[in-house]
């Protein structure tokens, strides 16, 4: 009696044992996987083609505020995962890259682009598949996108600053509005053209001129500027060209003897990281348009400069606008997560507006109902260095503006994706243009 029992109690004592280790096997399976579990964050930027030169950057300061964001303890209790890819300067490939970070590699939002063909590109993928695009460089407006968050600026952030700069300061009479070919330039000068107009400049002042990308024989045109500039009244150069094709445009401009004394340019697309490594004697005193700049200084932006210098582990590498634009736009995601307490689009989308953010130029920039930020304006003027001195900057903050009030189809137009959920509210009829 006493061994069956034994025996009884001894297969009892076995069974027990095999579940327990089978329990332990399984949780041994189950909780590495919840350990391992991350929050995936997609980076859409040119790391080939005539936009790397610009895009590569931005790809590098999202691993910095990654890392940095792993080191705090990552977010709702988990790590980041960046997931980079590189769409090559090719427009279209920019959406299939966009479909495969948001289907395959199940991103939870997206920072990417540059040009505006590229974000144009890629909208209709992040609409489809309602994920959540940054897009952190300065563009022509007339866009309000429910799942996309402009941190760069709009034109009257931009553009019309520049000219109002140019027109009151260095008493600019004649116009030469020269871009690259393609959407965000001829939006832009459209809405300068009409801006200028509006300010009685006469057509035959204005001078509006586009290339390819990647233009690399600017003499004729160059020729044409010199000789729009010499009928007696002072010519500026509004300067929308993209990518790799502004060094030679400066190259000639020097090569042609234009100083910035006798027609200055005004970029909105050169800035410190195209300017690094460059000749800089053909650029001196020429201006660039931007929120900010790597010689303002304030503590924010010493403390970034050196996190960057030590991240990169190269001292001469620079920091430029469209890094702050992600830097201000990372900050502002991280907080709409936390505050929803989750990474689903439509929660983080409408914790989204109302969130700030310190920029790096002492300021607290905040996401708009309109899905842009409020940023500061500055004029700077290129140094020998490659850097920029500021030679003029708003008072305060600029909100951002999706519609231009000097375009006939866009003055009655609101975006507010709180109140009124329309990116395209025509206050007049009333109604969403969808």
């Amino acid at each position: 009696m006493h061994a069956a029992l034994r025996r009884g109690a001894g297969r009892l004592a076995g069974r027990m044992l095999a579940a327990a280790v089978g329990t332990a096997l399984s949780l041994a399976a189950v909780l590495p996987a919840q350990a391992q579990e991350t929050i995936k964050v997609g980076i859409l930027h040119s790391l080939s083609g005539t936009m790397a030169i610009s895009e590569t950057t931005l790809k590098d300061v999202m691993l910095m505020l990654i890392e940095e964001q792993n080191k705090k303890g990552g977010l709702l209790g988990k790590k980041l995962e960046a997931v980079v890819v590189d769409p090559a300067s090719n427009w279209p490939l920019f959406a299939e890259k966009a479909r495969e970070l948001i289907t395959k590699d199940k991103v939870s939002v997206v920072f990417g682009c540059w040009t505006s063909v590229s974000r144009k590109s890629v909208l209709p993928v992040f609409k489809e598949l309602n994920s959540i695009l940054f897009y952190p460089v300065q563009y022509e407006g007339e866009e309000s996108e429910r799942n996309v968050f402009y941190t760069g600026a709009a034109p009257n952030q931009q553009a019309i600053p520049a000219v109002d700069y140019l027109m009151k300061e260095e008493k600019v009479q004649r116009w030469v509005l020269e871009g690259t070919d393609y959407v965000y330039p001829r939006t832009t000068n459209k809405i300068l053209e009409a801006y200028l107009v509006s300010k009685g400049v006469k057509p035959e002042d204005i001078s509006i001129n586009y290339t390819p990308f990647g233009h690399s024989d600017w003499q004729t045109r160059v020729a044409e500027i010199k000789r729009f500039g010499s009928a007696g009244k002072k010519t500026a150069v509004v300067s929308t060209i993209n990518g790799d094709a502004n060094v030679p445009f400066y190259k000639e401009l020097g090569n042609q003897g234009v100083k910035a004394t006798d027609i200055p340019v005004v970029a909105f697309s050169v800035g410190e990281e195209e300017l690094a490594g460059v000749d800089t004697k053909p650029l001196l005193g020429h201006l660039a348009a931007w929120n900010y700049f790597q010689s303002i200084d304030t503590p924010d932006n010493k403390a970034f400069i050196e996190k960057w210098k030590a991240f990169t582990k190269n001292p001469k590498r620079v920091s430029n606008d469209p890094m702050e634009a992600h830097v201000v736009g990372f900050a502002m995601w991280v907080k709409a997560v936390e505050k929803a307490g989750t990474t689903d689009p439509d929660k983080v989308i409408d914790a989204l507006p109302g969130t700030t953010a310190p920029n790096l130029t002492g300021g607290t920039s905040e996401m708009l109902p309109n899905h842009h930020i409020t940023k500061p304006v500055f004029i700077g003027e290129i140094k020998g260095d490659g850097q920029f001195d500021v030679v003029w900057k708003t008072e305060g903050l600029v909100p951002g503006e999706a519609w231009s009030k000097y375009l006939d189809g866009s003055k009655d137009l609101v975006a507010d994706w709180v109140k009124l959920k329309c990116g395209n509210y025509n206050s007049k009829t009333q109604k969403c243009g969808g």
